[in-house]
């Protein structure tokens, strides 16, 4: 298994990946374009999970604001979860959270996704009771 740079070949089996995964809330923002325009703002950040033949079995976007990091549709295909395959990823995303000197991460999880939160929280992420995040569109 090869844990490396996300690059923009990668986009297309990564939004494979990530659209068989259940729990895993895809939008309009999730598209060729705007994935390719969030690896180039964020460049060596986001990472793959590849198989010895290439097969992309894991992907994570990473990417920060120069304050706080945020981690967007950590997936593992399910024939390769429980191997440390995510953790590896979350890894990946974390050194280079680190060299960048960005203090603390996010990560942004539907309520419903009883394997993601789980996932996280076994990792020792915090389920904070005294904020939440508020969402509206901007019409483009």
């Amino acid at each position: 298994m090869v844990i490396r740079t996300f690059a923009g070949e990668d986009i297309k089996p990564a939004l494979e990946l990530w659209s068989g995964i259940a729990g895993l809330g895809l939008t309009e923002s999730d598209n060729e374009e705007s994935i390719a325009a969030f690896l180039r703002r964020n460049p060596g950040f986001s990472a793959i999970a590849n198989t010895s033949d290439a097969e992309v079995v894991g992907a994570v976007l990473c990417g920060h604001n120069g304050r706080a990091g945020f981690l967007y549709h950590l997936a593992v295909a399910g024939s390769h979860r429980r191997y440390g395959i995510g953790t590896r990823l979350v890894e990946f995303c974390f050194d280079r959270l680190a060299e960048a000197r960005i203090p603390r991460c996010n990560v942004f999880v539907y309520t419903a996704n009883e394997s993601g939160n789980e996932f996280w929280l076994r990792r020792g992420w915090n389920d904070p009771p005294t904020w939440k995040v508020l969402q509206k569109h901007v019409e483009i």
